[in-house]
């Protein structure tokens, strides 16, 4: 995890310490999510998400799916020589037979697994042997194309299930594909978001109605809108489509302002921050976004 966190450290100003902070967060709950070994794993999380290229350099075999109209420079490239290129290894073809047949185990939420030295070497700058990362553009990044039981875990980062409103049947689709005892990570939009954003926008009436909405979407200025969600709401969503909730927690507990001024005071503290957060008491009602994982039982 200190090699996570070092990757951010010591980059920018002190105004961007929060986004670096959160993305070494979340960079270092992917790595302890990750299975121990070698696993197929399903990538549906959102264009801005660097989950599938960490997934490979840990020794997973990932297929990343995409979305076939997102806009140019959102996916990955698909030949061998262009992952070389990047420093990755050439992409794998689903159904190989070298892919893993095993469930993953589920690991703790919040607590590092292994050493420093162990968590150093699952990091992009030691690629572990054996991984691979394809791409497949879907129209709507959807899984329709994939055989059930076959994958160990899916990752929906980067708010993949609030950028697809219609997450029930996205979440339905995971639950189909996973193998029993398969597992899938995803973060979202949190309700204390949406109420931000539109006290923001001073809709003052619809911020008043968010507490018992069943479904809270959120729209922004430019037109898009995000799906948003408490965390029994989102407990719910996983229920609903056939999977067990581990845990729920939200993706940094301590806030931008704490962040920053407590590196602005001592940047060197960056890792232990990091650190301090993943072992931080998580309350599912603070934060701009929740993190979640949930299993596919092994009996139906």
């Amino acid at each position: 995890m200190q090699a996570i966190a070092s990757a951010y450290q010591d980059t920018g100003p002190a105004a961007d310490y929060y986004p670096r902070f959160h993305a070494a967060v979340a960079l270092a709950q992917l790595n302890n999510w990750l299975p121990s070994s070698s696993r197929l794993l399903v990538d549906i999380s959102g264009p801005g998400s660097r989950a599938a290229e960490l997934a490979a350099y840990a020794g997973h075999h990932v297929l990343r799916v995409i979305d076939a109209v997102s806009p140019p420079g959102d996916s990955l490239p698909a030949s061998g020589a262009d992952f070389r290129h990047r420093g990755l290894p050439p992409p794998i073809t689903p159904g190989a037979p070298d892919h893993p047949r095993r469930p993953p185990s589920p690991p703790a939420p919040h607590s590092p697994r292994g050493s420093a030295r162990e968590n150093h070497e699952q990091t992009p700058s030691q690629p572990a042997p054996g991984g691979r990362l394809a791409t497949v553009a879907t129209d709507g990044a959807g899984l329709e194309f994939l055989a059930d039981g076959c994958a160990d875990g899916v990752i929906a980062e980067d708010r993949a299930l609030s950028l697809r409103l219609a997450a029930e049947d996205v979440v339905s689709e995971i639950a189909r594909v996973l193998r029993p005892g398969g597992q899938v990570l995803a973060c979202v939009d949190s309700l204390m978001f949406g109420m931000a954003v539109l006290a923001e926008q001073h809709r003052w009436p619809h911020l008043v109605d968010v507490p018992n909405a069943d479904v809270v979407l959120i729209p922004w200025p430019d037109g898009t809108i995000t799906r948003c969600y408490g965390a029994e709401q989102l407990r719910e969503l996983f229920t609903g489509g056939g999977l067990e909730v581990s845990w729920i927690r939200p993706r940094t507990v301590f806030s931008p302002r704490t962040v920053s001024y407590l590196l602005t005071r001592d940047p060197g503290r960056f890792g232990e921050l990091v650190n301090a957060e993943m072992r931080a008491h998580a309350d599912d009602s603070v934060g701009t976004q929740l993190i979640a994982c949930a299993v596919r039982p092994l009996t139906s």
